[in-house]
């Protein structure tokens, strides 16, 4: 009876707040209690954290212990074999555990070199790190190191073995004081075994050690009961490990794991932990895009008197692609749930009248149309596309942007909250207080990824009626599997085929020694009848870049190509810090054909349409980004000339520089553009850090986990359209309740109703 007495009181302290208070404070040192943890326990209660490192811990998204055992290794060491001095050989990549006999630093040609000699009894071996003077003090003799590197035979002096900027770690420093008692069983979690690598934090105190210590503490106390969210008909699908064998086989692997796996993250324990993720990402997307089409929207009739009324306004035959992309709005507009659809197209394959062709059933229908684009210039290139495809055809359309003058303002916002104006065309000016609509029915948002999430939000709720329907369109060709993430409530429709009469755009690559060639070039072109872009990374030289070399810059450039190389010619300037006013009035001259040569920076990047331009020239190349190359060339070939597009790279050229130019130089096609563009920079940069709707992944990679993403997709499909025989409501609700919980504090990017 007493035992049972001192086990119900024992229980009753661990479940106060006292416990975890008294056991960090060292309150119960020497008792045989240990603290059990769950998933949801704050970090700092995991030994060896406590309340100001879990401080640092936060900055990195670690709160809790399930945050701790989610960060993963980046890499892992194959210390399970460490090999004698006297076996290695030049070539192979080995691990070595050895002490510290001499090191210093001497300076070379090349900088400081730092030289480190370890050794194993008699036999030596040295280590070299380039630049190395933050080595300087860093080793002591007598200490044990265990490094990782690649064996190379010297080619000075002796013709002994040495490793060229090994992986290091200090194992054991007879100068520090002796470690806790499980200082020895810890010993094991460094060598003779695969060994987790992890990433620094606290500027650089929280090491790779201290974090293994950490988390293997951390699952030697979890809980034996961990509840898996993921449904059991999931886990038999995927054939997934068990979630807290997936944590623990992926902080310290088995014994016989193949190092390859572990590397490439595709171990039982990997997969099972980025598809968790993943899963419930899509359940979330899925929950979402349900949630839309229950949404009361508006069944668009598209009868002959509709489809004659697109007719009358193309321009040209339509291509089989606009065809098709247009099949699937039209189903889409003509549902009782709102359309969301989002429009990926490589510059130049006609986006542009596939949406005037969507506004024309909105409009037919008697609904208005509000159209947003990023820039001012895009907002005219569109109004004045609009204006020379739709107003023949009898409908209103205006034009509403910041650098409007007040009293137009006034004006056209009666006219659009009367519904005289038809189509409104316009910048962020659109989504301002003050603006209404009479009965808004379609909204296309151009460039999606230049807005947020929240600012198409707000023009979608610019009315009192149904929801309206909403195109979005981007000309960042974007892979169909990330697409559908970036994009989640969205259905994607693709345009992959240029419009007839488009002839590819040559493009070549040269250096500015040979720039007297690549005038008398564009001069040759302007002789001919047509026009050049001339474009430069930045506006001043005082903008010059990490190289610390000046960049030529547009302004000062513009005086010399003005004054010198093309005197007898019209040459232009436009660039981000002008005003609206002279930013339209240059476009409109060089679109007259009053300006031959217009001289910019990346502000004509997006939507501007001169047909009769068809030369650009790229100064500075190298500095620029692949993508962003690809959309500024797509700036010509829009007529039916033969186009240019000249790279001109000055000064040293870097070797992801040089992949971005040849890329450039051997393929037109965006989306083979875009894939090596997320290869060479990843999803992160690739989509921008900010980007509205691009969730910040623990253990996932878009680019390197598409298969399993497809996957958890289909999987969360199943799952959001049950119950079924073998998926009960209460495993559902399980489910929903975990995503419920986890949702907007991983993600947020939506509520789960």
């Amino acid at each position: 009876m007493p035992s049972t007495t001192a086990a119900n009181a024992f229980n009753h302290l661990r479940s106060t707040s006292y416990w975890k208070t008294w056991h960090v404070a060292g309150l119960l040192r020497g008792a045989t209690f240990v603290f059990v943890l769950d998933l949801s326990t704050s970090v700092q209660y995991v030994k060896g954290i406590g309340p100001r490192t879990a401080e640092t811990l936060a900055t990195k998204g670690i709160s809790t212990v399930e945050d701790l055992l989610y960060y993963l290794p980046f890499r892992y060491e194959d210390r399970l074999n460490p090999r004698g001095i006297g076996e290695l050989r030049p070539g192979e990549m080995a691990s070595v555990v050895a002490e510290v006999r001499t090191s210093g630093l001497f300076r070379t040609r090349a900088g400081p070199m730092f030289q480190l000699t370890v050794g194993q009894g008699h036999q030596t071996l040295k280590c070299l790190w380039f630049h190395g003077a933050y080595l300087k003090d860093r080793f002591k003799p007598g200490q044990l190191l265990a490094m990782y590197g690649k064996v190379e035979e010297s080619k000075f002096g002796r013709r002994e073995l040495q490793i060229i900027q090994p992986q290091f770690e200090v194992l054991h420093d007879p100068d520090e004081p002796a470690e806790d008692a499980d200082s020895g069983k810890l010993k094991t979690l460094e060598i003779g075994r695969i060994v987790p690598i992890y990433e620094t934090a606290g500027n650089g105190k929280l090491t790779s050690k201290y974090f293994r210590r950490v988390i293997y503490g951390a699952l030697e106390n979890l809980t034996d009961e961990i509840p898996d969210p993921i449904p059991p008909v999931t886990r038999s699908h995927v054939d997934l490990l068990e979630r807290r064998a997936a944590f623990s086989k992926a902080h310290w692997p088995d014994e016989g794991e193949s190092f390859t796996r572990l590397q490439s993250a595709r171990s039982a324990a990997h997969i099972r932990l980025i598809f968790e993720e993943l899963f419930f990402l899509e359940l979330g997307l899925e929950l979402k895009r349900r949630k839309m089409r229950a949404q009361a929207g508006i069944p668009f009739r598209v009868d002959d008197q509709v489809r004659e009324a697109i007719k009358r306004i193309l321009p040209f035959h339509p291509t089989a692609a606009q065809k098709r992309v247009l099949g699937e709005i039209v189903a889409d507009m003509k549902q009782p749930s709102p359309m969301r659809r989002l429009l990926q197209g490589d510059v130049g394959s006609g986006k542009t009248i596939v949406a005037f062709e969507a506004a024309v059933i909105a409009i037919e229908n008697g609904y208005q149309v509000a159209l947003m684009a990023p820039t001012e210039i895009l907002a005219t290139q569109h109004y004045l596309s609009a204006r020379r495809i739709l107003e023949g055809a009898g409908y209103r359309i205006v034009l509403l942007t910041g650098s409007v003058e007040q009293d137009r303002k006034r004006e056209i916002r009666r006219h659009i909250a009367q519904g005289n104006a038809q189509l409104v065309i316009g910048t962020h000016a659109l989504i301002q207080e003050g603006v209404e609509f009479d009965a808004l029915g379609l909204v296309i948002v151009d460039e999606q990824h230049r807005f947020g999430v929240m600012q198409r939000f707000k023009l979608m709720k610019k009315t009192d009626a149904a929801e309206p329907d909403v195109l979005v369109m981007t000309a960042t060709p974007i892979p169909r599997t990330l697409a559908l993430t970036l994009y989640g409530d969205l259905d994607v429709s693709i345009l992959n085929e240029l419009p007839p009469g488009r002839t590819p755009i040559v493009t070549r690559r040269v250096s500015d020694e040979r720039a007297d060639e690549v005038w008398a070039f564009v001069r040759k072109q302007i002789a001919a009848g047509h026009q050049a872009y001339i474009v430069y990374p930045v506006i001043e030289e005082n903008e010059d870049a990490e190289s610390g070399k000046q960049l030529k810059a547009a302004m000062k450039m513009y005086d010399e190509l003005r004054k010198n190389v093309f005197a007898d010619l019209r040459v232009g300037l436009l660039h981000g810090r002008m005003d609206s006013d002279d930013k339209d009035a240059v476009m409109r001259r060089f679109q007259a054909g009053d300006v031959q040569v217009l001289v910019s920076t990346t502000v004509i990047e997006v939507g501007v349409d001169v047909p009769n331009a068809n030369i650009m020239v790229v100064e500075h190349a190298e500095r620029f980004g692949l993508s962003q190359m690809h959309q500024l060339r797509g700036r010509i070939g829009r007529g039916s000339a033969k186009s240019f597009c000249v790279l001109m790279t000055g000064g040293k050229v870097s070797p992801e520089a040089e992949q971005r130019l040849d890329a450039m130089v051997s393929t037109n096609d965006g989306f083979q553009i875009s894939e090596l563009d997320l290869q060479l920079r990843g999803p992160g940069e690739f989509f921008g850090t900010k980007q509205a709707g691009m969730p910040d992944f623990r253990v996932a990679n878009l680019l390197r986990d598409r298969e399993l993403l497809e996957l958890a997709k289909r999987e969360a499909a199943y799952v959001t359209s049950g119950p079924h025989p073998d998926l009960s409501e209460a495993e559902i609700k399980n489910v929903l309740t975990h995503l419920r919980t986890h949702w907007n504090r991983r993600y947020g990017l939506v509520e789960v109703g």
